[in-house]
């Protein structure tokens, strides 16, 4: 992108961020969140898993230099999104933790687990909390509403809210490609099918709860991640082609499966927000955007360490977290995590008005 087209989009998003905010009120009352890890604020922390990020170098670039159990160095893009884009003085607390009670919970809260996915037996895998639990820990979120909020209050609330869902990458990266029992049984085509069906049903009971605003991630560019590339690339430095074709198949198949959704529920706003393409920008053109480096990640060697691997004493781990597109093997930087929020809200505006 030129300088003239950056300085057009800020521009954009700036009007964007004016517009959501109305009296100095958040744009939607609350926001809840469901998926893996690229949206954890720390549920992991509190399960028995070796999926965990609440410990050093995470959380180095966060408020008061914690770690939370974010995977990242800092703010997720959801952070962002709750924070900067709608308005919110702070973070919608992970269900599991103990910040989740009285009126904490009424901006929202976030259910989301490393690991998990579409496919239940993805986060079994990993012992994560898979999405069906997750459907089941925000009913009871609901009573709990209730109590604070009031049965009418309550209502309003959970009609009138975002609910975020971001999920099916690890179910490709954590599961199909490394499982045996998944890719000698199923096509990569016929895996899709699967986790569109495990979509289509959340989405329903989602809907049966309340939902009717609900915006939900594409999978991004699985084939450009640092460890798809160490572990599948054949010694390549370059993006896993047939592993970003699949990302776009189930993208589209994700695409039409939501429209067609919308059709059939009454008053359901359900947005595909993109994260594939702007992803892939960052990563085949680092520079545009301000990076230095996009193969390798920050922490350690950059090549495949991600949670237990990424620790205090990883050799290597780099010093400017802002300068690289990938702070470990899985996950995105602060930095980009950033820009990714801006194209988020982008694509989800409708969600706001």
């Amino acid at each position: 992108m030129n300088i003239s087209g950056v300085f057009r989009t800020s521009l954009f998003i700036l009007a964007l961020k004016f517009l959501v905010m109305v009296n100095g009120q958040p744009s939607v009352p609350a926001l809840f969140i469901f998926g893996d890890s690229v949206v954890d604020a720390g549920n992991n922390n509190y399960l028995k898993t070796i999926v965990k990020a609440n410990f050093p170098p995470y959380g180095r670039d966060f408020p008061k230099h914690i770690p939370t159990g974010r995977f990242c160095n800092g703010k997720l893009a959801s952070d962002f999104t709750a924070a900067e884009n709608l308005g919110f003085t702070s973070y919608p607390p992970a269900y599991l933790s103990k910040k989740a009670k009285g009126k904490n919970l009424l901006i929202g809260a976030n259910f989301a687990s490393g690991s998990s996915g579409y496919y239940d037996t993805t986060s079994r895998l990993y012992d994560a909390i898979p999405l069906s639990k997750q459907l089941e820990f925000y009913k009871e979120y609901q009573k709990k509403l209730v109590v604070i909020a009031g049965k009418v209050n309550a209502t309003s609330i959970i009609n009138g809210s975002i609910h975020l869902v971001s999920a099916g990458s690890s179910d490709f990266v954590q599961n199909y490609y490394i499982n045996p029992l998944l890719y000698k049984v199923y096509t990569p085509d016929q895996f899709s099918d699967i986790l569109v069906k495990s979509y289509t049903k959340f989405i329903l009971e989602l809907y049966g709860l309340g939902a009717r605003k609900i915006g939900v991630t594409t999978v991004p560019p699985i084939g450009c991640l640092p460890a798809s590339i160490t572990i599948f690339g054949k010694d390549s430095n370059h993006c896993v082609k047939k592993m970003n074709k699949v990302a776009v198949s189930f993208n589209n198949k994700l695409n039409s499966t939501s429209i067609n959704l919308q059709k059939n529920l009454s008053g359901l706003n359900l947005v595909v927000l993109d994260i594939y393409q702007p992803f892939l920008d960052l990563v085949t053109h680092p520079a545009d955007n301000g990076f230095f480096e996009a193969r390798k990640a920050c922490c350690g060697t950059g090549l495949l360490e991600t949670s237990i691997l990424c620790n205090a004493k990883s050799p290597g781990t780099c010093a400017n977290a802002s300068e690289y597109v990938f702070w470990d093997g899985f996950h995105p930087t602060e930095a980009a995590n950033k820009i990714l929020a801006n194209d988020l809200l982008i694509s989800g505006i409708s969600l706001i008005s």
